[in-house]
């Protein structure tokens, strides 16, 4: 397990719904924000299917400034939701293109984006719109590099140097997080529309120091979120 290179300036998360990076990832930006690095989000749908018993026109908006908020939390002023139906994310040449919109407009040197494999763990079925997202991520990043593909989004952008994405079955690097935690654990609270819709004795905060907890220990450090690299 090696420390992710933190030698660049600026990233860009880009998940599928409000709330995806106060799993886990929140406590890696707390980290490089604080370094002084520039880090944008891009948030595929609003999360209006998310809540049940709230309309999704209610609860788009509301879950759109839940997460301005949150972001604000671990110093990330940028925000910006692509408009693709919660719950109905399909991969494919629109996805890709709005990403890799977002990517030429934003100019990262570091994309951060979330599980695409079918579950997590031991049969616990990945969501559809997660999986959609993480592929075209990937995808897109290529896509942004090269002038001929949609150039109806703006001039080619190949300064993409990694892409991390977390909560993968097979992380090759590690974010210690040990002076953060606590800060993305703030960030996920800003959700609370949403947590409060889940109805459940889920205890995000406990959940957030477990499981840095159980990764600091693969990482050689207290608290730590691993991530899988790819090189596109």
């Amino acid at each position: 397990m090696k420390p992710v290179d933190e030698t660049w300036a600026r990233a860009v998360a880009v998940v599928a719904h409000p709330d995806d990076l106060e799993y886990g990832a929140a406590s890696t930006v707390a980290r490089w924000t604080s370094q002084g690095k520039d880090v944008s989000y891009v948030i595929a749908t609003s999360g209006e299917a998310g809540i049940a018993g709230m309309s999704p026109a209610e609860a788009g908006p509301l879950r759109e400034e839940e997460e301005r908020r949150s972001a604000a939390v671990v110093g990330v002023n940028h925000v910006e939701f692509l408009g693709h139906p919660d719950g109905a994310l399909e991969y494919g040449l629109a996805l890709r293109r709005d990403i890799a919109g977002a990517i030429r407009r934003l100019q990262p040197e570091v994309v951060l984006s979330m599980n695409f494999e079918l579950t997590w763990g031991e049969g616990a079925v990945n969501h559809a719109d997660h999986r959609a997202v993480g592929l075209a991520v990937l995808d897109a990043c290529r896509d942004a590099a090269n002038e001929w593909v949609f150039p109806e989004v703006g001039p080619r952008w190949g300064g993409v140097q990694a892409v991390y994405v977390g909560g993968s079955s097979t992380p090759t690097h590690y974010v210690d997080v040990t002076e953060f935690l606590e800060r993305g654990i703030a960030s996920l609270g800003e959700h609370k529309a949403y947590l409060e819709g889940l109805g459940s004795d889920f205890d995000p905060a406990q959940f957030l120091r477990d499981r840095a907890g159980y990764e600091g220990m693969a990482a050689g450090c207290d608290l730590a979120v691993l991530l899988q690299h790819f090189q596109v």
